[in-house]
């Protein structure tokens, strides 16, 4: 695809240079450029969960200890407990 960019006078002399050094033609040495950009800013950083923790938390409550994750659940869930007496 054709299109038309403005580059710095400078710049471009520097890379008509560098392309006719090795060999190269301009437009190879820019979509070389563009392509090492455009890698380096479409890597996804890896997701690292915040440490959320706070000072003096000392794991599960004592009545979560040993019951584990459905313990949990049981009492998460415990519907009755939460609804208003009538």
């Amino acid at each position: 695809m054709k299109t038309t960019i403005e580059i710095a006078d400078p710049l471009l002399a520097d890379a008509k240079e560098v392309a006719e050094r090795e060999g190269t033609t301009l437009r190879a040495l820019v979509e070389e450029g563009l392509r090492a950009v455009l890698a380096g800013k479409t890597q996804a950083k890896p997701f690292k969960l915040r440490d959320m923790s706070f000072k003096g938390c000392q794991g599960l409550a004592p009545e979560f200890a040993e019951g584990g994750w459905e313990r949990i659940r049981d009492v998460i869930y415990d519907v009755e407990k939460w609804r208003p007496e009538k």
